[in-house]
C-alpha cells in the first residue's frame, strides 16, 4: 500500500454568489451583495488544483452541489421563486466549494480498526450551509467506497456543531506514520458564534476510533473568533511534524505546546508573533489559510493566497522564514479572489486525506486532461456573473442546474448522484 496525502479540492460552483450569510466571516460581510463570478472562480479554483499537480501533489475534486436545493425549500414549505430573500440566498448557496468544511478524516494510522475514517459535518450554525450533509455525505459514500479501507460516518446530530476538517489538525513524522489528532473547539466571548462544539469533537473522535493518548482538544482563542478566525484554519495549519500558527490562535498554547512535544518530541512549532503580524492581518491576508504540503523531492511548501503580498508585515515575515533554516523553504501564491471575496482561501477550498489512491474512486482524481475538460466544461457554461437580486431568475437557475448536469453526465456520475 502507497499511503500519500491527497488534496481534495471543491470545485466552486455555477451558483457563486456575494449574499453576506457568514456571520463572523469578515470577507463574506464585507462583499454582501457584491457581483459574483462564477466562471472566473471555478476556473481560478481550477488553476490552483493544476499548480498542485506541478507541485507533484496528487488532487482530488469535489462536485459542486445541486442548485437551487429544492427539497430543503420543500421542507420549509416554500419554493425558490416563493421563498424569503435570505432563504432564496440559501438554496443557491455554493459554499459546498469550501471542502475543508465537508468532513474530518482520520487516516489508518491512527484508528484501532486500520481503516480511515471520514464524519461528514454538519454545519448547523449557518442556515445556508446546514444542509450541505446529504449531498455531501452522498459524494463522500461514492469517493470512498472501498470498505477495506475507509468508513464514512453521517453527521454528528444537531445541536453539537461540527465544522469538519477546518477546526482539525493532525501532526506525525510522516503522512504514514501513527500521528497525533488535535481538535480545536469554540467558546465565543465577543460579538462572533463559535463554530465547532467541544461535544462534536469528542464525539468524532470516539466515531474515528482514536486512541485517547494521542488525542487533544484544544480551546480556540476567544480573541481569535471575535478577529474573524471563524474556523481554526484562518489562524493555524499543520503538516506532517510541522505546526505552524499565529501567537494568539489557542487560548491556552503553553498547555497545548506542552502535549504536543509530549506527544511527537520532532514537532517543529513556527509561531508567528502577535507584534509582527497582528491577528487583524493576518485574518486579512489568510496567511495560515494555507495548504503547508511536503513536497515530493522533500522539504514543505506553503501555497497561499496572493493576497498575502499586499499586506506589508505578512510578506515580511514570510521572506524571512524562507531564507532561515526552517522547514518551510517554498513559497507559491495563487489567485483566489473570488473565493477570498467570500472568505475562503487555499485551505477552506481543500479537504486533506491520507491514503492509498489505488482505494479511491478515480472520477475524483485529477490529471491535467480531466483539469482541461472541467475548465471546458466552466468556460461553456458557468454563469459570467452574479447579481444577489437574479437569484430567483428562472434563466439563471436554468442555466445553473444545465451547468450541474454536464458537468456530473461528463465524469460519468449522473448516475450515482441524484440532484
Amino acid at each position: 500500500m502507497t499511503v500519500r496525502e491527497i488534496n481534495f479540492d471543491g470545485l466552486v460552483g455555477p451558483s457563486h454568489n456575494y449574499a453576506g450569510q457568514s456571520l463572523g466571516n469578515l470577507a463574506s460581510t464585507r462583499n454582501a451583495q457584491a457581483v459574483s463570478h462564477p466562471r472566473a472562480a471555478a476556473l481560478q479554483g481550477i488553476e490552483k488544483m493544476r499548480a498542485n499537480l506541478h507541485l507533484g501533489l496528487i488532487q482530488g475534486i469535489f462536485l459542486p452541489q445541486w442548485r437551487p436545493d429544492g427539497r430543503w425549500l420543500a421542507a420549509l414549505g416554500t419554493n425558490i421563486t416563493n421563498a424569503e430573500p435570505a432563504i432564496r440566498a440559501a438554496a443557491m448557496s455554493a459554499s459546498s466549494m469550501w471542502a475543508a468544511n465537508a468532513a474530518t478524516v482520520s487516516p489508518a494510522a491512527d484508528t484501532e480498526d486500520g481503516l480511515t475514517h471520514l464524519t461528514a459535518a454538519n454545519l448547523v450554525t449557518m442556515p445556508h450551509r446546514s444542509h450541505e450533509w446529504p449531498q455531501t455525505l452522498a459524494q463522500l459514500r461514492i469517493a470512498f467506497s472501498d470498505r477495506q479501507a475507509f468508513v464514512v460516518h453521517t453527521p454528528v446530530p444537531p445541536p453539537f456543531g461540527d465544522e469538519g476538517a477546518a477546526n482539525h489538525m493532525r501532526l506525525c513524522d510522516s503522512h504514514a506514520d501513527r500521528g497525533v489528532e488535535i481538535f480545536v473547539y469554540g467558546q465565543s466571548d465577543g460579538p462572533y458564534p463559535a463554530r465547532q462544539h467541544v461535544e462534536a469533537s469528542k464525539a468524532v473522535a470516539r466515531l474515528h476510533r482514536l486512541d485517547p493518548a494521542r488525542t487533544i482538544f484544544a480551546k480556540q482563542s476567544p480573541d481569535a473568533i471575535a478577529a474573524g478566525a471563524f474556523h481554526n484554519d484562518v489562524v493555524a495549519v499543520a503538516n506532517e511534524n510541522v505546526l505552524f500558527a499565529h501567537e494568539l490562535a489557542f487560548a491556552d498554547k503553553e498547555r497545548l505546546y506542552t502535549d504536543i512535544r509530549n506527544l511527537l518530541p520532532s514537532v517543529q512549532i513556527i509561531e508567528v508573533p502577535d507584534q509582527a503580524v497582528s491577528l487583524a492581518d493576518a485574518v486579512q491576508s489568510y496567511l495560515f489559510n494555507a495548504q503547508l504540503v511536503t513536497l515530493p523531492d522533500s522539504g514543505m511548501a506553503l501555497i497561499l493566497p496572493s493576497e498575502a503580498r499586499s499586506v506589508g508585515k505578512v510578506w515580511a515575515w514570510l521572506e524571512k522564514m524562507i531564507t532561515g533554516n526552517g522547514p518551510i523553504r517554498q513559497i507559491v501564491p495563487v489567485d483566489l479572489r473570488q473565493s477570498m471575496a467570500n472568505g475562503g482561501g487555499p485551505a477552506c477550498l481543500r479537504l486533506r486525506v491520507v491514503a492509498d489512491p489505488a482505494n479511491v474512486d478515480p472520477r475524483f482524481l485529477m490529471q491535467e486532461r480531466k483539469l482541461d475538460e472541467i475548465a471546458a466544461i466552466v468556460a461553456r457554461y458557468w454563469p459570467e456573473e452574479i447579481a444577489a437580486a437574479e437569484l430567483a431568475e428562472t434563466r439563471l437557475i436554468a442555466q445553473i442546474e444545465q451547468s450541474w448536469l454536464t458537468l456530473v453526465d461528463h465524469l460519468q456520475l449522473s448516475g450515482d448522484l441524484v440532484p
